[in-house]
């Protein structure tokens, strides 16, 4: 009886938690009438996820760009080379000049909606014809990531 007493007063703290994630698909209509995720479709050039904006500085940020080759050889290097050559998936040379920062860096963290909703991602996934599996990269991570990006693009 205490076990099921203590079940319904975690239920009940849990759903008075003020802190619960929002989920984005439930979010009220904006002033279009379009939902946020609707919104984010219409524009496909940053992606879906939680990366809305990313300030791109010059020079490029060295200490950023060595932690992005330390993920890009543990994480990345056995399915995408920096080259054009399409391994398992896409090569990365420009990259960064084909695709929105945002974008990029919402397809390393966000992978999967990317792969359900986004348009290019989709593409991409046809002509891969594999998943890119979810490396539970943080932001900041792929920050990194887009850093190293850059500069394998030729950025200073």
């Amino acid at each position: 009886m205490k076990g099921i007493y203590r079940i319904a007063c975690v239920a009940l703290l849990w759903s008075c938690s003020p802190d619960k994630p929002v989920n984005q698909e439930q979010l009220p209509e904006q002033e279009s009438g379009k939902s946020a995720v609707e919104e984010v479709i219409a524009n496909p050039t940053k992606g879906l996820g939680a990366v809305k904006s990313v300030t791109l500085k010059t020079p490029i940020e060295l200490d950023r760009v060595n932690r992005g080759l330390a993920i890009y050889e543990m994480k990345c290097a056995s399915c995408h080379k920096l080259t054009d050559q399409r391994v398992v998936g896409p090569g990365w040379k420009d990259i960064t000049k084909r695709r929105q920062p945002e974008w990029i860096m919402n397809m390393i963290t966000n992978v999967d909606v990317m792969l359900e909703k986004d348009p290019e991602a989709q593409k991409l996934l046809e002509l891969c014809l594999m998943r890119m599996p979810n490396q539970n990269m943080s932001i900041g991570d792929a920050r990194d990531v887009l850093e190293y990006m850059r500069q394998n693009d030729g950025e200073k």
